[in-house]
């Protein structure tokens, strides 16, 4: 049975009694407390599909942070950001004959011929972000694929838009169709902001691994566009943020006078530091990355020894600079929940 719960970091009361979520100061573990114990001596691969995004970062982190606990050993492979490198990353990964892999931030339809090999040899997988189906079972012979609800995600972004905007918002939004997941999240962004009677000004695909090069004359050309009627940025990711910013400052456009960015995923340190200074992104959508991670290794875990798949989905946190300046020293959204107590404890047994 899957879970779906929200958190929450520092939002306005007016967000609240629209989202009807209660606040919470500390969350009790929601996650599976049952699983079986351990395998011994297993090695396992980490596909990821680019290393620089700062949600693959956090989840490839949380895997080995997880790893270490379980007493597995651990490779990650970098796919560079791009179909070719993700292509070789898996053959890479199959030619190691691990126990499991773990597929990090791309579409599992993207690898399908790479994929079926994998399942081809029995090797068990699981993966983070690989499509729609959130879960057990997905497609791909995917034993779980982990994920908040996206959709979910995209909902809480485009409404905290138009509580900040109000109807009389001018959204431009960002997604990168060489994912399908990406594709529905923007959908339902434009979907909410349109039925709450705000404006979508254009929707823009370009894709998330040449955001470096694409965004800054994006950015300006849509300033030259829309002027002051673009009020909201929102993107599938933070990547975007990154290079939209120094455009702007370079147009001489302040954070407080331009779009007001906000992102639907995944919460990467440049986010939470661009959020925390006021520098041209005001909120993020934040995923529990390292939770994450350890959920993939507990899901690996069942898929090695033939048990059921959790159904455990976890929680996204919309973070203000309010929420950052209470996270303190803290890089990454990290739920106040002891997962890693109930983990080990499964484990350990």
């Amino acid at each position: 049975m899957q879970k779906r719960t929200f958190l929450k970091i520092i939002l306005a009361t007016t967000m609240l009694a629209t989202a009807g979520i209660p606040v919470m100061a500390e969350t009790p573990w929601d996650g599976p407390t049952t699983g079986p114990a351990a395998a011994p001596d297993k090695s396992i691969v980490v596909v990821a599909a680019d290393m620089k995004n700062g949600g693959i970062l956090g989840v490839s982190k949380g895997v080995e942070e997880a790893a270490s606990q379980i007493g597995w050993n651990i490779r990650v492979l970098d796919g560079a950001g791009s179909i070719q490198g993700r292509t070789a990353a898996i053959g890479q990964a199959l030619a190691l004959q691990p126990d499991g892999i773990v597929i990090n931030g791309f579409d599992a339809v993207e690898q399908q011929a790479a994929l079926e090999d994998v399942a081809a040899a029995n090797i068990p997988i699981v993966a983070w972000h690989s499509g729609p189906k959130i879960g057990c079972d997905a497609p791909g012979g995917i034993f779980a694929n982990v994920s908040t609800d996206a959709m979910a995600v995209s909902e809480v972004a485009a409404n905290w838009a138009l509580e900040d905007g109000g109807k009389d918002i001018g959204a431009v939004i960002f997604t990168d169709s060489t994912y399908q997941i990406a594709i529905d999240k923007a959908d339902r962004i434009k979907e909410t902001i349109e039925a709450g009677g705000g404006k979508v000004l254009e929707y823009v695909d370009t894709p998330i691994a040449d955001t470096s090069s694409r965004m800054g004359p994006l950015t300006t050309s849509l300033l030259q566009k829309y002027g002051d009627e673009w009020t909201h940025a929102l993107a599938i990711n933070d990547l975007y943020f990154d290079f939209m910013g120094p455009a702007l400052a370079a147009a001489g456009v302040s954070s407080e006078d331009g779009p007001q960015a906000g992102s639907a995923g995944d919460g990467s340190e440049a986010a939470f530091f661009r959020i925390k200074t006021g520098a041209y992104q005001a909120i993020t959508v934040a995923e529990p990355l390292n939770l994450q991670g350890w959920q993939l290794v507990d899901e690996l875990n069942r898929a090695i020894q033939g048990e059921p798949c959790s159904g455990y989905v976890t929680s996204p946190a919309l973070v203000t600079k309010e929420g950052v300046e209470k996270m303190g020293d803290s890089t990454a959204f990290d739920p106040d929940t002891p997962y890693r107590d109930a983990y080990t404890a499964i484990w350990k047994q």
